[in-house]
């Protein structure tokens, strides 16, 4: 029922992650990222306490293999995970359970630092045009994100319509500075573009509104006269 890809730029040191599902809400059940740690994608029969689990021990000092393992380990269920791991040093590791549904696959570039999975796909194809169209793109991390899900998508993406998305960025700020969804729509990889659109230009001043208000530019809008 999803399918997404989670990275890590080398350069910045920045994560991100890209999602779609034909299922509502997917961003707000399957998506987890921590400034300095990693990002985590908990999927096919979802438990999102999983992500936050997964990143404690990603932060205790495990590199995602161990950690993964040692959450395989301590769980239940397990079967019906779909589960994919990036760590702070762009290492990865991903868990597909035996009951996960339909088509599944995933792709990881033997250069480390993005891993994409789906269940319920179209093509197998599909987890490597996700990391094919964002290695392709240039320009912010948010832009190669969305640009690996249009990938994804004209492969076939899911088996069915999709119809949520999120594409979400941690930095060192402390939060998410980018933090997109569309939680149900016909068109969600159109709309999350169009939120982006109007989104990026203003990206770096919400941060700069949060650490020095007292340097941060006017809003620009009725009632703010600075």
């Amino acid at each position: 029922m999803t399918f997404s890809l989670g990275v890590r730029d080398p350069e910045t040191g920045a994560f991100g992650s890209v999602i779609a599902s034909s299922s509502p809400s997917v961003a707000a059940r399957c998506v987890h990222l921590r400034d300095g740690v990693g990002v985590v994608h908990t999927q096919n029969v979802t438990d999102p306490r999983l992500g936050p689990a997964l990143l404690d021990l990603l932060e205790s000092g495990l590199e995602a293999g161990d950690a993964l393992a040692a959450l395989l380990a301590a769980e239940t269920a397990t079967e019906f995970r779909q589960l994919t791991v990036v760590d702070s040093a762009g290492r990865t590791a991903l868990h597909s359970g035996e009951r996960s549904l339909g088509i599944v696959a995933s792709w990881r570039p033997s250069a480390g630092d993005a891993v994409a999975a789906g269940n319920m796909l179209a093509t197998d194809a599909v987890p490597r045009r996700l990391v094919e169209g964002f290695d392709s793109a240039s320009g912010p991390l948010e832009r190669r994100l969305l640009a690996g899900l249009a990938a994804a998508l004209a492969e076939g993406g899911e088996a069915g319509p999709i119809h949520s998305a999120g594409l979400s960025v941690v930095t060192d700020a402390g939060w998410r500075v980018t933090d997109l969804r569309v939680d149900w729509s016909e068109d969600p990889v159109g709309d999350l573009g169009r939120l982006l659109d109007v989104w990026l230009p203003q990206r770096d001043d919400y941060v700069l509104r949060a650490l020095d208000p007292a340097r941060s530019p006017g809003y620009g809008v009725p009632g703010d006269d600075r």
